[in-house]
């Protein structure tokens, strides 16, 4: 039997979206044509658009359709750049950030950009202070609602008031915040200038059980972008091509029942994060926990298992039926130290000792059981110390 708790990579689709998926792909017609079965498409499309907008607290426009998370930062954060004013030439971007932006500066970087380092806390929170220091004459900035590895909640409001105060476009990762915080790109933006503070915000489906392959970029009507992928004038020109109706339609169900979820789900996670993090610390008292101890995101266990290497973790885990990881999974099969942990100034050995425990909609206190069952043994063996536990 397989106990899952990688929900942060990804996690189970919700027989409804599924449902709802399968239901459009019975609307014929490209949602571009201007025949009946074409606007009976166009149709359904701008539906679904609508009610994730309403979700995400945002004008239906400014909800441009993507893949997923990694095409909604390359769009935001190249797009941006892009359509910088010609005296700008640096990027605000936070230590720890998810490897879709840091990729994406970087080749940036290449190019000619500037890169303003913000450092993280000890429990890896950006402080609004250092970041809002950064930002004078930037091109753009952007920052995680709430990190990805080790699951802190940054102050998202204060991130985006400092950005308005200083005049300069920001983007925000909420991929991993989608479902578990409030989100509203309305009360973000607040009463920032048309095309500074809030401009973008990025989104993944698969996160709360929309099929893998769509997500969103909200783009405010004011913000000033260029588009990446070029063909055609759909999505304001942001993203050209034949939209996805099918998975437009399974997004907008996926999104509205984890909105509807969300903090009675959040309470019940929470709970389940607890007890497993009591539990690990009595059956591996060395173990740590990182990140924020409060202000985490409430399915977020990330742990710091000193002596014993993640990988070797990871498998006599999955040997035993658990499914953890050790960080991001768009980092998957590259055996590399934790960015995130080395950002909150840990050392190298140190960001090779942690591993991830993710919870989602579908964990029950059996799958806490049985990383209680098997850490401590998993713990000896991997660091060498028999009876270590």
């Amino acid at each position: 039997m397989r106990f899952y708790l990688d929900h942060a990579a990804t996690t189970p689709l919700r027989p409804e979206a599924r449902d709802a998926w399968l239901a459009a792909t019975d609307v014929i017609g490209n949602a571009s044509s201007t025949h009946g079965a074409g606007q009976d498409a166009r149709r359904l499309l701008e539906e679904s658009r609508e009610r994730i907008a309403a979700v995400l607290g945002s004008e239906s426009i400014e909800v441009v359709l993507t893949s997923g998370g990694t095409e909604s930062i390359n769009t935001a954060l190249r797009g941006l750049w892009d359509a910088r004013a010609a005296d700008s030439d640096a990027i605000v971007l936070p230590d720890g950030e998810h490897h879709a932006s840091m990729d994406t500066v970087a080749a940036l970087a290449a190019e000619g950009a500037g890169v303003r380092r913000v450092p993280l806390t000890e429990t890896g929170r950006i402080e609004v202070e250092a970041f809002a220091d950064a930002l004078g004459g930037a091109a753009l900035a952007t920052a995680l609602v709430a990190n990805n590895e080790v699951g802190t909640i940054n102050d998202a409001a204060a991130l985006a008031a400092a950005a308005a105060s200083a005049r300069i476009p920001l983007h925000l990762d909420a991929v991993s915040a989608l479902g578990h915080v409030p989100l509203s790109f309305r009360d973000l933006r607040a009463d920032a200038a048309p095309g500074v503070g809030l401009v973008a915000m990025s989104v993944a489906g698969h996160k709360i059980g929309a099929p893998v392959g769509v997500g969103a970029l909200v783009v405010g009507r004011t913000a000033r972008l260029k588009g990446l992928i070029h063909g055609g004038a759909q999505q304001r020109g942001l993203r050209a091509g034949t939209q996805d109706v099918a998975g437009a339609a399974a997004f907008a169900v996926a999104l509205e029942l984890a909105e509807a979820e969300r903090e009675a789900e959040g309470e019940r996670l929470s709970a389940l994060r607890d007890r497993l993090i009591v539990g690990i610390r009595s059956a591996v008292p060395s173990a740590m926990l990182l990140g924020d101890p409060i202000d985490r995101l409430p399915n977020n266990v990330h742990v710091l298992f000193p002596g014993a290497v993640g990988e070797s973790l990871l498998f006599l885990l999955d040997v035993a039926g658990v499914a953890a990881s050790t960080g991001s999974a768009c980092q998957a099969g590259v055996a590399e130290p934790s960015h995130v942990v080395m950002a909150m100034g840990r050392g190298e050995p140190d960001a090779r000792s942690v591993l991830r425990f993710t919870l989602g909609r579908t964990s029950v206190d059996a799958d806490v059981d049985a990383v209680l069952g098997t850490i401590a043994d998993a713990y000896a063996r991997a660091s060498g110390k028999p009876g270590a536990h």
